[in-house]
């Protein structure tokens, strides 16, 4: 059997190609000489042609279900109602693990790693029936599911998914950045005056991160306090870090990825519910056109980005 999201892998395919046509990676409106945020989307191009790389090859991934146990005890369902997931089960020493969650015909895959027992997963595409699956490795590309079990999410309001700690957008009371959120929004009385003064906070002081666009694996995951120590992140590291600050003062975020007419390769920015409706924020391309003296609008127009994943 063969996972195949075709539609997913075509726009995967056409990223990877034309980032191995050797364009010049860059943000539009920004000079192109170098100075600025282009070098760092230049040096971004070799971990975007490898994250794309693999995932393409995941949505070809074979996964034997003949082992599947449909029982429960490994899943952890207490936070359904915050629509949520976290999982239970002792990692096997160099086997690498994968968690699957799935609803018609979506799939969400996670790595499982012993040192981040504490993630958990967003039910993140409505209510209804979620099949969860845990994957073992069973060598080369070929993985083998060893546990599965079935959610029902039914949340009054699916904005709550967007309020909760995950893999992806991990924060605590204690952690820095949450704190400087806190302190961020202490005068402010609403939910836009308060994701604006965040915003800010974050366009002004954390630059692209050419070095880590460089280096990172596809395994990469942001980390909300190392960003703000370092002040500087790639653009997977900005959008964590403001789903993050804003989910810690209640304000439901999502993080997306995809692509956009502002770079030409693959992105990842932010959706903030504000007013009653989701707008679209995309503080790396801002942080860059702030620093390099040009015009830009805080508010993005959303038909100038498609998303392939949120969270």
């Amino acid at each position: 059997m063969f996972f195949r999201d075709i539609s997913i892998a075509i726009k995967l395919y056409t990223i990877m190609a034309n980032l191995s046509k050797g364009r010049d990676a860059k943000l539009k409106g920004l000079p192109q000489d170098g100075s600025q945020l282009p070098k760092g989307v230049l040096m971004m191009r070799k971990w975007m042609l490898m994250l794309t790389a693999a995932l393409v090859l995941f949505v070809t991934l074979e996964v034997k279900t003949d082992t599947a146990e449909a029982v429960g005890g490994w899943l952890n369902q207490e936070n359904v109602k915050n629509g949520v997931i976290s999982v239970e089960y002792a990692l096997k020493e160099g086997v690498k693990t994968k968690l699957m969650v799935a609803k018609n015909g979506v799939q969400y895959t996670y790595n499982l790693t012993a040192d981040r027992s504490g993630d958990q997963f967003p039910l993140q595409l409505g209510n209804g029936d979620y099949t969860v699956s845990l994957l073992e490795n069973a060598g080369g590309n070929k993985y083998k599911v060893v546990k599965k079990d079935t959610v029902k999410l039914q949340l009054k309001d699916q904005n709550t998914v967007f309020l909760n700690s995950v893999q992806n957008v991990t924060w605590t009371s204690k952690d820095n950045a949450i704190k400087k959120a806190q302190e961020l929004v202490a005068n402010k009385k609403t939910d836009a005056e308060k994701a604006r003064a965040i915003y800010d906070y974050i366009i002004t002081n954390i630059q692209y991160d050419t070095q880590l666009a460089a280096k990172a694996t596809t395994d990469y995951l942001p980390d909300i306090d190392r960003t703000l120590k370092l002040k500087k992140d790639i653009c997977y590291g900005y959008a964590s870090l403001y789903a993050s600050m804003l989910r810690s003062v209640d304000i439901p975020t999502k993080l997306l990825m995809g692509t956009s007419a502002y770079v030409d390769v693959y992105h990842a920015w932010n959706e903030v519910y504000l007013d009653g409706k989701w707008v679209t924020i995309d503080t790396t391309v801002d942080a860059g056109l702030k620093k390099s003296n040009k015009k830009f609008e805080y508010i993005k127009d959303a038909s100038k980005y498609k998303a392939n994943k949120l969270y």
